[in-house]
């Protein structure tokens, strides 16, 4: 970030104080050395001479410059000017990084509600294919974490239970269409079943109570 797009949040007599104060240190402006009279200074900043005016006084508060009655005003010391400066970039920094932080947190803000939207994009659309396409399956992959392993779809009365019609067991390489009440389940298998979302998720509870449901399609 160049310096004038640093000083954009300063006053403008802030600005020039701080452009002379650079000068100083380079020693464009030596230590002695009477700086022009308040218009010509103006003219130089492109400011109006009450500007010029503050500049300069901001100067002899920090004791960099000094006026001297009758005469004007003068170039007291180069390494306040320098110290000066330093505090001024320390500033800049801080700000710099606080304007930074604040575009990363409205960009991560727009990112958040961008994804909340694609999710509820998603979760509509999920609903809309079921809803219209009654007879694309859920699948339910049984772990060692779920229960009523080693029980059978009639064991279970999974229909009256759930809703949910079970339309085919995959245990490895092997798929069963169309099992009967007896088809045994186990560590493994996958079921594919019809339902609505509602099905969906009992049959979740039923073989994972307390996990929350997870569309797999």
């Amino acid at each position: 970030m160049d310096k004038e797009k640093k000083r954009v949040s300063l006053p403008r007599y802030q600005q020039v104080a701080v452009e002379i104060a650079e000068r100083i240190a380079d020693q464009r402006y030596v230590v002695g050395q009477k700086i022009h009279a308040r218009s010509t200074l103006a003219s130089n900043f492109n400011v109006s001479p009450e500007t010029a005016r503050k500049a300069i006084n901001v100067l002899v508060d920090l004791g960099i410059m000094e006026v001297r009655h009758g005469s004007g005003a003068y170039v007291l010391s180069r390494e306040k000017a320098q110290g000066y400066l330093e505090k001024y970039q320390d500033v800049q920094s801080i700000q710099e990084i606080k304007h930074d932080i604040m575009e990363s947190v409205e960009q991560q803000k727009q990112e958040l509600e961008n994804f909340s939207s694609l999710l509820d994009q998603l979760i509509s659309q999920t609903k809309r294919v079921h809803n219209f396409a009654p007879f694309v399956p859920y699948e339910l992959k049984l772990t060692e974490e779920a229960h009523h392993l080693d029980a059978t779809v009639i064991d279970l009365n999974i229909w009256h239970e759930t809703g949910a019609t079970v339309i085919a067991i995959q245990n490895g390489e092997e798929l069963l269409l169309s099992p009967g009440p007896y088809a045994k389940l186990s560590v493994g298998s996958t079921l594919f079943f019809v339902s609505t979302e509602l099905g969906f998720q009992r049959m979740q509870h039923l073989f994972y109570p307390g996990q929350p449901a997870e569309v797999k399609e």
